[in-house]
């Protein structure tokens, strides 16, 4: 459902998730969406409960935001929001992280919203949230210390298990 809704969007497509580590093909999806004119935004938080789940988020920002998607980090403290609003047609909400865990393994559930006021409100709920974000530049991404790559590029290769 997430491929389906990034690959038909047309205007815009904002993701909330803890756990940004998605597949190969989720990251191609995302940014072939941004370089066709999606607006696509992604908050994560900022604040992590997992140190190392953080580190692969932060490895997944630089192809991302390379290919125009926005990535956000919101400061105030951990978001545990899992979301997907497409178009002011369509919105998931629930337990679905975007990872290869909650996709293929742990059997996720989430309602499928459409054209109804609760999608309006999801939007308007994600623009609400960005106010309390950082956008993530890609040149800050790229001057991280070089340990922390390391970390990040071992770190993403176990990435399905984590």
């Amino acid at each position: 459902v997430y491929t389906h809704i990034i690959n038909k969007a047309r205007d815009y497509v904002y993701i909330t998730t803890p756990y940004l580590v998605p597949e190969r093909k989720m990251v191609e999806d995302l940014c072939r969406a941004a370089r066709s004119g999606v607006d696509v935004k992604i908050i994560v938080p900022h604040i992590y409960d997992k140190w190392y789940v953080y580190m692969v988020n932060v490895a997944n920002y630089g192809p991302l935001i390379a290919n125009g998607v926005h990535v956000y980090e919101y400061m105030p403290g951990f978001i545990h929001s899992k979301t997907v609003v497409c178009d002011d047609e369509c919105a998931i909400c629930g337990t679905i992280n975007m990872d290869y865990r909650s996709f293929y393994l742990h059997y996720e559930c989430g309602v499928f919203l459409s054209e109804m006021g609760a999608v309006y409100d999801m939007k308007n709920d994600f623009l609400s949230t960005m106010e309390k974000c950082e956008e993530i530049q890609l040149d800050k991404w790229n001057k991280r210390p070089w340990y922390q790559r390391l970390i990040q590029f071992v770190l993403k290769i176990i990435s399905p298990m984590l």
